[in-house]
């Protein structure tokens, strides 16, 4: 790695992988996509020749090599956690799409990894964080325009899904950023978790519960909810509303012209995240790759990643018991305060 160039390499040539490739050959100066790997071997053959890489015969190989910098792991849910730590004991930067892992323990063990490293060397796929929309909420938050906040309202709207989707994927793969951007929101850590049934959606196409309601109390008392729509909503919509003291503040709709006719006032909504969040996107690699030549990461760290992971655990498991459940969280390494 020079002073200007990153080479990268990407785990992962799925729909967010090649995304990623593209976004990092053309949107972001300081990168260069140098290898691929998939374990479909002929679609990582495809991406390389369209972007001049090398295609890896493994994802250690990959992150073993020479010529490859830092990581970004776009895989399968349950390959990251073996990526992420081969990526740490190399002493390499890695961003890691959401899951971390998928349980709490491996995200224990990266953490260890990392503090051994003595620096970040992890960034998390928690694209809302760099949202013009997010990112004015919590400015105004923390200048303390609607003086302490108080409660959230959120809601995370899907039109479909893949099929395989299960009812656990609700959290694991949905209110998952809701889970990270409420923290990163308040300031603080969850105490209590709950999952509510509600009336279920006929819109459903599959056998997963849906939609699901979800509680959280932070360790202050703030409460947040979080309503679920996985399957058969009208667009893909997120909304989120902090109630203060003094005030509210309700997330804008990105950019969108109102069209005013017929007697009526309308504007449209998206059908997809990748659209509704493109410019998050482009901003989180751009600040990625700043971070890793300045040797200062500011994204969603390790610690976010494992804190996602451990109320993830807790509301699958009141989902299962109905009751409130406590997130139970290690004492946070020094690397990350």
């Amino acid at each position: 790695m020079d002073n200007h160039t990153i080479r990268v390499g990407v785990i992962g040539c799925g729909a967010m992988g090649k995304e990623h490739v593209e976004r990092l050959t053309n949107v972001v100066p300081q990168t260069k996509v140098v290898a691929v790997y998939d374990y479909v071997q002929k679609i990582a053959q495809e991406v390389a020749e369209k972007y001049n890489a090398t295609s890896s015969d493994s994802g250690e190989a990959l992150i073993e090599s020479n010529d490859v910098d830092a990581v970004v792991i776009a895989s399968a849910d349950e390959t990251h956690a073996g990526y992420v730590k081969e990526c740490l004991k190399q002493n390499k930067y890695v961003f890691c799409e959401k899951p971390l892992a998928l349980t709490a323990k491996e995200c224990e063990e990266m953490m260890e990894l990392e503090a051994k490293q003595g620096h970040r060397l992890l960034q998390m796929g928690f694209n809302r964080r760099f949202d013009k929309g997010y990112i004015e909420m919590k400015k105004a938050i923390e200048d303390g325009e609607i003086g302490d906040p108080l409660m959230i309202h959120s809601a995370h709207r899907n039109i479909s899904q893949a099929s395989g989707f299960e009812t656990d994927y609700a959290i694991t793969r949905v209110a998952i950023h809701e889970i990270d951007i409420s923290r990163w929101l308040l300031g603080d850590e969850y105490e209590e978790v709950q999952v509510l049934k509600v009336k279920q959606s006929k819109r459903t196409s599959g056998g997963w519960l849906n939609p699901q309601l979800m509680m959280f109390t932070t360790k202050s008392g703030q409460r947040i909810d979080v309503e679920v729509q996985t399957d058969g909503a009208y667009a893909y919509d997120i909304r989120c509303q902090v109630i203060g003291e003094d005030g509210t503040l309700d997330l804008p709709d990105p950019a969108v012209v109102t069209k005013r006719k017929n007697q009526q006032v309308s504007y449209g909504l998206e059908d997809h995240w990748a659209s509704r969040f493109a410019d998050s996107y482009d901003e989180e690699f751009i600040e990625w790759s700043k971070g890793i030549l300045n040797d200062q990461l500011v994204g969603a760290s390790t610690w976010d990643g494992y804190a996602s992971c451990v109320t993830s655990d807790a509301l699958i498991q009141s989902r299962k018991t109905g009751q409130p459940e406590k997130v139970m969280m290690i004492e946070q390494a020094e690397i990350y305060k």
